[in-house]
């Protein structure tokens, strides 16, 4: 198949890109500067520009492109970036293969903060989501950014990736850094819900819902029986061989993160359920099965 992906230089993207063209796909790249070779094209998502016939030739579009959530103060400044990063990104890709007659999927990436903070209640794509954060709201702006090309017709994926974990970049990097320094522990109580899936089952989902064409609508890509927080950080010392004693209390947490600590202290005990209704299998399902991909 023939796939275009925006955000191709994070870590998501890059992995991506291996991962589709080990498996015999063409790769295109939407880049912001000068292309430098053929499986580039420059696009320019805050004037709503991209080249047409990459689309009209496209299999499938894949938008991985967002602002880094983990940056720290979330400004007025910073929180339109993020917003527009996500929003006009999406909205330029929807645009454009509304525009297509060839009407190529769309794997349009989302996050699960839509679903707020919702303690031990367990949620499904079916469930509500009440935007009720900043990034929750985002959330909510960057998928109906979507619209355009549900609109027209086309095969669309919503992806609600949850934390991603490997040791080489996402959430897990600066997190390995500290556990492996004995400086890990519990974010406030702990009992929030963690949400987590491994690099390779989040690269093998994103195939998948690239490659069948009866996967459309809302995915939540997150492995099947969430843990805690709590769970998550005794499970990594563990694997670490590390103590897990230093407790982040939520308090100067709030006080000094301010809303970023929305994120970290919220609880959204997710569940895979399209995924596994479409027959999409887990290599791995469990935290440990998880965290030792992550760290292998």
């Amino acid at each position: 198949m023939r796939i275009v992906i925006a955000g191709a230089s994070g870590f998501l993207g890059q992995s991506l890109r291996e991962h589709l063209a080990l498996n015999g796909h063409d790769v295109v790249r939407l880049v912001r500067g000068e292309p430098v070779s053929d499986h580039e094209s420059r696009w320019d998502p805050g004037r709503g520009i991209v080249d047409q016939a990459v689309i009209d030739g496209a299999d499938v579009v894949v938008n991985l492109a967002g602002a880094p959530i983990a940056h720290w103060p979330w400004t007025d400044a910073y929180k339109k970036t993020l917003r527009d990063s996500r929003v006009r990104t999406t909205r330029t890709l929807a645009e454009a293969i509304a525009a297509s007659s060839s009407r190529p999927a769309f794997l349009a990436q989302n996050g699960i903060a839509g679903y707020g903070d919702r303690g031990d209640e367990i949620l499904t794509e079916e469930s509500s989501t009440p935007g009720d954060t900043t990034l929750g709201r985002i959330s909510l702006e960057w998928q109906e950014a979507t619209t355009p090309a549900v609109e027209a017709g086309a095969r669309v994926c919503v992806m609600r990736t949850a934390v991603v974990l490997h040791k080489r970049g996402g959430a897990l990097k600066p997190l390995y850094l500290l556990f492996r320094s004995g400086l890990g522990g519990p974010i406030g109580d702990g009992r929030q819900y963690f949400p987590t899936i491994s690099l390779n089952d989040w690269l093998r989902a994103a195939t998948f819902l690239a490659t069948n064409e009866k996967c459309h609508g809302i995915y939540n890509l997150s492995g099947p029986g969430p843990t805690t927080n709590e769970e998550f950080t005794k499970e990594l010392g563990r694997m670490l061989n590390r103590p897990t004693l230093v407790r982040a209390p939520a308090w100067p947490m709030r006080k000094v993160l301010g809303q970023l600590s929305n994120e970290l202290l919220g609880s959204a005990r997710v569940e895979p359920a399209h995924l596994l209704a479409d027959g999409f299998e887990f290599e791995q399902s469990t935290l440990n099965e998880r965290l030792a991909s992550a760290l292998s």
